[in-house]
């Protein structure tokens, strides 16, 4: 009994330690009285700062969150439901509600809605696309809101090296200003259609899931650039972020909004790719030459069957304006500079011989 005495005691003694302890912890010191900190002045951003913030305040306006869905219909109701399927950012291009955004922001919706800097939403229709760019216009009708066009700048004089800026909704969050530099000029990126896209820009700039069709900006806050995509394993920016050029956007922007395609002159002939590269031709075999064309005037020659039956091969196109064209990407790159009624020189192999012809481009409709 008087062991198990000792043990009630002790027991007792622990619990009284422990409420001592939580009473202690529950207790709230009171000390002097005491207020905010005084905020220190901050004074002028420095003029760098200030500029940049400048540039969002003047470019935001025109930068536009874009979403697409799908309807999907109840087998026994019929009833519809809209489901998100994608997003991206697009800028405004012109006063009568033109967006400018990438193809394959809008490629997978059936529905397009466009929001504007100021959270005002409008159903697009898509006016024109352009796959081998990954380049789409919409256009939104935006009665009685002033619509700001980016100012255009060149991407012909870009510089590695030089500052960049890049507006977006990444994520699907508020706009959002990321900046880098210009890091390499001149890449090669694959589109969608599977063409490459040639004079990319690279820049490290953040462009994260979202910030696509986006602008991408020099420091006078003109565009030289829509951004396209990322190099990344993980989705995230990286530091590889590849942006369309201007200078292409510009050409081809026009023709989507007049044609709601690209529209590419024409040498007037069909090569034969596969041929060509089964032969191990230096170019691209010509197999036939249309009636009419530049390239009849000027005397190209087709693939035919002689006399006894055997293939007589046409002239192979080696160069157009000076550019190796072993591919027809990179004969359409080549022809994609000009327009219908330019005079190109090609050169052709004969036989034994190298030629220079001048052809005359012509209207692929016609």
């Amino acid at each position: 009994m008087k062991r198990e005495s000792r043990h009630y005691v002790a027991a007792a003694a622990l619990l009284v330690v422990i409420a001592g302890a939580a009473g202690v912890a529950g207790k709230v010191c009171a000390g002097p009285a005491a207020s905010p900190r005084t905020v220190e002045a901050r004074g002028p951003l420095r003029a760098q700062e200030q500029e940049v913030a400048d540039l969002f305040d003047r470019v935001s306006g025109s930068v536009v969150f874009i979403t697409t869905s799908e309807v999907y219909r109840d087998f026994f109701t019929r009833n519809a439901t809209e489901v998100p399927s994608g997003a991206g950012t697009g800028f405004v291009w012109d006063e009568d509600g033109h967006v400018v955004t990438n193809f394959h922001v809008v490629a997978s919706g059936s529905a397009v809605t466009v929001t504007l800097a100021g959270h005002e939403e409008y159903r697009a229709k898509v006016v024109g696309a352009a796959p081998d760019k990954d380049l789409a216009v919409l256009k939104i009708e935006a009665r009685g809101i002033s619509l700001a066009p980016i100012p255009l700048g060149t991407s012909s004089d870009l510089r590695v090296g030089q500052s960049v800026f890049a507006i977006g909704n990444p994520f699907g969050l508020d706009q959002t200003l990321t900046m880098g530099i210009v890091s390499a000029l001149g890449r090669s990126m694959t589109a969608i259609s599977g063409r490459t896209i040639e004079g990319v820009i690279q820049t490290d700039a953040a462009i994260n899931p979202g910030n696509s069709g986006g602008p991408l900006l020099d420091s006078a806050g003109r565009l030289v650039g829509v951004n396209t995509a990322i190099q990344s394993p993980s989705g995230a920016s990286a530091g590889i972020g590849f942006a369309v050029p201007v200078d292409i956007v510009n050409r081809v922007v026009p023709q989507l909004i007049q044609y709601g395609r690209l529209v590419r002159p024409t040498l007037g002939v069909v090569f034969g790719e596969r041929l060509s590269r089964r032969l191990g031709l230096p170019g691209l075999l010509i197999l036939d030459v249309g009636r009419g064309t530049g390239a009849e005037a000027a005397g190209l020659r087709p693939t035919m069957r002689d006399r006894r039956g055997g293939i007589e091969l046409g002239d192979v196109v080696t160069k157009v304006d000076g550019v190796a064209v072993e591919t027809l990407d990179a004969l359409l790159n080549v022809l994609e500079r000009h327009q219908v009624g330019d005079v190109v020189e090609v050169e052709i192999r004969r036989e034994d011989r190298t030629l220079t012809e001048k052809v005359r481009l012509g209207d692929p409709s016609e």
